[in-house]
């Protein structure tokens, strides 16, 4: 399987293919001629218009069969928009592409760089080049969101979704519904019925924590879990239907920066469960952690055993300069053990950053944690994908530690990961971070020479 980087590009085997982006996002598809413009109405698959000649979408997976396009088509282009309208790009999951032949072989894997305020991304494109297909990655943001696309593929955007009088020009349309930014919608927040915050933030307070606010997504994965874990008649990050708490957080579409949980069977009331989280060491440090901005919580009764089964969540959004003041943290305490050991420290290298985030978002993705990728693919060739000439090529992973000191200290504390650190070749180093996943957290350092 390659692994793309934006620009990059690789020839298609016949047939169907499968185009599919996993996480909180809409995927869409425009069809177009040579020329870059739609043909019509027909020519815009989402999720109200879910089929084309040739093209098809189901959830999260888009199908392409490019001798089946309409006559004269001759580029898909694959673009993913928020599924909660408004929101930010840069405040998700990286939307990772991933492209499968006929036969369900995997053929490319893209991961852009993380997009930051835009609203729309476009993503790759399949277009015919020769008489033969080929695929190419993009990772394009609009900051004008659906609007700055419709421009520049002939579609007209008027202040209101109708189309206007007489018929639209063969080579123009008027633009779905779909195609008009819709209103951003505010999320309040959920009920806190059983007074959950008038029990949480005093405490808080008395650490010198601010106060954390519910967030609806947050619940959502709280309540999901609490009931999987009632299914089950046990306690469990991982419930019995194999998804990690941390998973069904990300699932929800609450991309984090941070996170903690408290998982507790047997208290009977909200004031039962905040006092046992109070009364150990581990869960009091959780409840009052500074860096949490938003909570959820949810209690669920097993029938059989007439346990009550609690998931409180925790956690503060990722946002870009949230992602880039971590990863500079690793830098830095990377680069302090470097100098206690007489070394010279390292500089950030923007193309091994770029490796390092996707190889993390990649093990986030599809749930695997290692050095290789599941078609074999090492850190050299990671890192050459990026577009870097480095001659040499090291790598960290991690995943499970909560903050950049856990992380660094843990390698520190490996003998292998440790000689990555201190070894005096390298000159330069990527760093990389996602939350979520069966273990939490992903991390990943890519050093080079």
């Amino acid at each position: 399987m390659g692994e793309l980087v934006p620009g990059g590009n690789m020839p298609l085997p016949e047939g169907a293919l499968r185009v599919r982006v996993a996480g909180p996002f809409d995927v869409s598809a425009l069809i177009t001629d040579d020329g870059g413009k739609v043909g019509g109405d027909g020519d815009f698959v989402f999720y109200n218009q879910p089929a084309a000649p040739g093209a098809r979408l189901g959830g999260d997976t888009l199908t392409v069969d490019p001798p089946r396009l309409r006559p004269g088509a001759t580029r898909v282009t694959v673009v993913v928009t928020p599924a909660e309208p408004g929101t930010p790009l840069g405040d998700l999951p990286s939307p990772t592409l991933q492209v499968s032949a006929p036969d369900g072989r995997p053929l490319a894997l893209f991961a852009p760089p993380r997009p930051r305020q835009e609203t729309v991304l476009l993503l790759a494109e399949i277009y015919r080049r020769d008489g033969a297909w080929r695929l190419r990655a993009l990772g394009q943001g609009y900051a004008e969101g659906l609007a700055g696309i419709a421009r520049d593929f002939g579609v007209d955007v008027s202040d209101e979704p109708t189309a206007p009088p007489g018929p639209p020009p063969r080579t123009r349309t008027s633009p779905p519904p779909a195609l008009v930014p819709p209103p951003a919608r505010s999320v309040p927040p959920p009920p806190d019925p059983d007074g959950f915050l008038t029990l949480v933030n005093p405490a808080r307070a008395a650490a010198g924590a601010p106060p954390v606010a519910l967030d609806a997504r947050l619940t959502a994965a709280a309540r999901a879990h609490a009931a999987a874990m009632a299914a089950a008649g046990r306690l469990g990050t991982e419930g019995a239907d194999g998804v990690s708490v941390h998973q069904r957080v990300t699932a929800a579409g609450y991309a984090y920066l941070a996170s903690g949980e408290h998982l507790v069977s047997g208290p009977r009331t909200p004031a039962d469960f905040v006092a046992y989280c109070l009364g150990e060491e581990r869960p009091r440090r959780t409840l009052r952690e500074r860096e949490f901005t938003h909570a959820g919580i949810a209690h669920v009764r097993d029938g059989r055993s007439g346990d009550t089964f609690w998931t409180a969540l925790w956690a503060s959004p990722l946002t870009p300069e949230g992602l880039s003041r971590t990863t500079a943290e690793v830098v830095a305490l990377t680069n302090a053990e470097r100098t206690r050991a007489g070394l010279r420290p390292l500089v950030t290298d923007p193309l091994l950053g770029v490796a390092a985030q996707a190889h993390s978002a990649d093990m986030v993705a599809r749930a695997f944690y290692s050095h290789t990728s599941p078609e074999g693919g090492r850190p050299w060739d990671r890192a050459a994908a990026a577009g870097s000439r480095r001659r040499s090529i090291g790598e960290n992973i991690a995943c499970g530690q909560r903050w950049a000191a856990e992380v660094v200290e843990g390698w520190m504390n490996s003998p292998g990961h440790r000689a990555n650190i201190l070894k005096p070749d390298f000159t330069h180093i990527g760093v990389g971070f996602e939350g979520g996943g069966p273990a939490g957290t992903y991390w990943t350092q890519l050093f080079g020479a």
